[in-house]
């Protein structure tokens, strides 16, 4: 046996014994998700900053085609297509707070990934950990096909696809397709498909599910099927268009770059596409035809195509947004689906909140109103009733609230307040009010990186693994 081969057996018994409690087997979800062939094909890459610290540790695992930023180590995993952007870890003297309590930092936080597969999966932010402030653990655990790991630490873990753990830390669980989590903390738990659930103990509890039959258009995950659904497909569907941007090694500027912008080496604009001053597109984004206002940003694994974002639009990792016109400071949370028509666009109204992976697949023209909450499966205006409310009448709610499938208990105020401040907080750590002078994020500190490529062992018993490196400042 390859010792790539023996690799993923190691990941795939360490996974399965930490589920073991939940008579979970990883192994027919993920025999040959990805043909041991592809991950010899790719290269890794990995981004140079003056503005991060950094530190790469990279031993007895195989990298494909991932990308790799801020101070990062990964020992016996295999990491495919991921992102693992360390940009936002918390550095040496910083002070987290947590429940009243002011904790200052001894080191500058790291990124490890043990003993774990992840497929096309995006790590960001900083741990949410409190006993763990300057590491943010990746062990025993596999992510599926665009999840999101989102300042969620993870152990034991198995993330199904297009789902997301948010601000959280999770222990011995499975999450479902397409499930969203920001629920502090998790252990030995199954979470259904399509479950979008937002808990802050004693503020409030926000809880969605979606109909079974219905999510399975869009995404499903079935032990030896692997991933299918229009997500995938739609997916799959850009993954040539993005394959000559690694075919290169330097690409000339393809569009000129307002002050305080910044367009991620690796990501791809087709047509015709405006770009204002302190908007960021982040790796693996895709623009088409898309016009972006001031402080407007695409994140990993987004995908704008002829749609216009007006002012400080938030477009949160993995979202799609196709025929639409946001106006100014709307949010669209991570995974979501929006989908207008060419000749009704999707209109959604100022200071608007779409909340983590909903689908809008229009079947008539729809308009959300300004400061709305949206939530859901909406494809016509029936629909948008029963998925939505406005931000006002949210922030009255106190007690428990049933809009449809969607259950809400406690402070209203409180929820509303913290994606309000959330979304000021993204907009502010992006860049998006930098003056010139102040207010500098990650558009302007985008426009700082260089990258540099790393391959594995073209052939022999190592092939397809990665020599042990160590990379320091």
């Amino acid at each position: 046996m390859k010792r790539i081969e023996k690799l993923l057996e190691r990941i795939i018994t360490r996974v399965n014994l930490n589920l073991r409690d939940a008579s979970f087997d990883v192994r027919p979800y993920i025999r040959d998700i990805v043909p041991l062939d592809q991950l010899m094909k790719f290269y890794a890459f990995y981004g140079i900053s003056p503005n991060h610290p950094i530190h790469f540790h990279f031993s007895n695992s195989n990298l494909a085609g991932s990308y790799f930023l801020g101070q990062c180590k990964v020992d016996n995993s295999v990491l495919y297509k991921s992102d693992i952007r360390g940009d936002e870890l918390k550095e040496k003297g910083a002070v987290f707070h947590f429940r009243g309590t002011d904790i200052q930092l001894e080191d500058d936080e790291v990124i490890w990934i043990k003993d774990s597969f992840l497929i096309k999966t995006l790590v960001h932010n900083y741990s949410h950990n409190p006993e763990k402030l300057d590491l943010f653990l990746i062990k025993n655990s596999i992510a599926a096909h665009y999840a999101n790991i989102h300042g969620s630490p993870i152990e034991g873990c198995f993330l199904g696809p297009f789902s997301t753990v948010d601000l959280s830390s999770l222990h011995d669980c499975v999450v479902g397709a397409f499930s969203y989590l920001q629920v502090g903390e998790l252990s030995h738990k199954k979470i259904r498909p399509g479950r979008i659930w937002i808990r802050a103990k004693d503020m409030f509890d926000f809880d969605y599910r979606y109909n079974p039959e219905i999510l399975r258009k869009y995404i499903a995950f079935e032990p030896g099927k692997g991933t299918m659904g229009m997500f995938m497909d739609f997916a799959e569907d850009r993954k040539l268009d993005f394959q000559r941007l690694y075919d290169v090694v330097h690409l000339d500027p393809h569009i000129s770059m307002p002050k305080g912008a910044s367009i991620n080496r690796y990501a791809l604009l087709k047509g015709k596409n405006h770009i204002s001053e302190n908007v960021l597109v982040a790796q693996r984004a895709f623009l088409e035809s898309a016009w972006l206002g001031k402080g407007a940003n695409a994140q990993e694994n987004c995908c704008i195509s002829y749609s216009r974002l007006e002012s400080f639009d938030i477009t949160a990792h993995g979202a799609t947004i196709i025929y639409a016109h946001l106006k100014n400071k709307v949010f669209v949370g991570f995974n979501s689906f929006l989908q207008g028509k060419s000749d009704t666009p999707l209109v959604i109204g100022e200071e608007s909140i779409v909340m983590p992976h909903t689908i809008i697949d229009m079947k008539e023209p729809v308009s959300i109103p300004p400061r709305h909450l949206v939530w859901g499966y909406i494809r016509n205006n029936n629909d948008l009733k029963e998925h939505s409310i406005s931000l006002e009448d949210l922030a009255k709610v106190s007690g428990e609230i049933s809009i449809g499938a969607m259950r809400f208990k406690g402070s209203g105020e409180q929820f509303v307040k913290a994606f309000q401040h959330r979304v000021e907080h993204i907009l502010e750590a992006n860049g998006a009010f930098f003056d010139g002078e102040k207010g500098r994020g990650h558009a302007q500190k985008g426009q700082e990186i260089s990258f540099n490529i790393i391959q594995p062992y073209p052939e022999g018993p190592f092939k397809g693994i990665y020599p042990a490196i160590d990379i320091n400042p």
